[in-house]
């Protein structure tokens, strides 16, 4: 049997994850207040899979995002709490999912607290999801999807040099409408 040529050899960071402003690590159960106050705004989740949750659901969601922890080809992914280093909020999450490890490639997101965007701290993040994609994971390639009326998504992919490989118009029934997706992808061998 030939081994395939891209499989990783996997080493887990240590968190937290410090950045100039931010720490990057796992959830815990003190986030739930702050957690749900991202995904009670509809303003954050109208681009997501899902509506507005209440308390109970964002605990629920809390419980299952304490639970990705471990990036590897047996686990259902990673998210990690972004939390500012100067007020000790949690303003959003990254993740890194849908592992594929025949081809090596794993999709990534990432949301944010609106009140903090447009700041840099979503780029200040996800250059670190990228990071531990390439570096530390060992994967070959990483994709974005984003709605295609979701700009900032959009814009904060091209920012991190992830071209646009595919534009799908109205390939999904979403929210009662149909609406279009840009796919992003970035190769390890591009990222610096």
């Amino acid at each position: 049997m030939i081994a395939h040529p891209y499989y990783p050899r996997m080493r887990q960071p240590t968190y937290p994850i410090d950045t100039d402003r931010l720490f990057l690590r796992l959830y815990q159960h003190s986030d739930l207040d702050q957690l749900h106050d991202i995904h009670r705004r509809s303003d954050v989740v109208r681009y997501l899979y899902w509506t507005e949750k209440s308390h109970e659901q964002t605990k629920e969601m809390l419980d299952r995002r304490m639970q990705k922890t471990v990036f590897d080809p047996d686990s259902d992914g990673l998210i990690l709490a972004v939390e500012r280093k100067d007020t000790g909020e949690l303003i959003g999450d990254i993740s890194l999912f849908d592992y594929d490890k025949v081809n090596n490639q794993a999709e990534f997101g990432f949301i944010f607290h609106p009140d903090h965007q447009g700041r840099g701290f979503a780029s200040e993040a996800a250059r670190v999801g990228l990071d531990l994609a390439f570096d530390a994971f060992g994967l070959r390639r990483v994709i974005g999807r984003c709605d295609a009326r979701n700009t900032a998504s959009a814009k904060l992919m091209e920012r991190l040099g992830l071209r646009r490989e595919a534009h799908f118009r109205e390939d999904e029934f979403f929210k009662g409408e149909w609406s279009s997706t840009y796919v992003y992808a970035i190769l390890a061998s591009e990222w610096n």
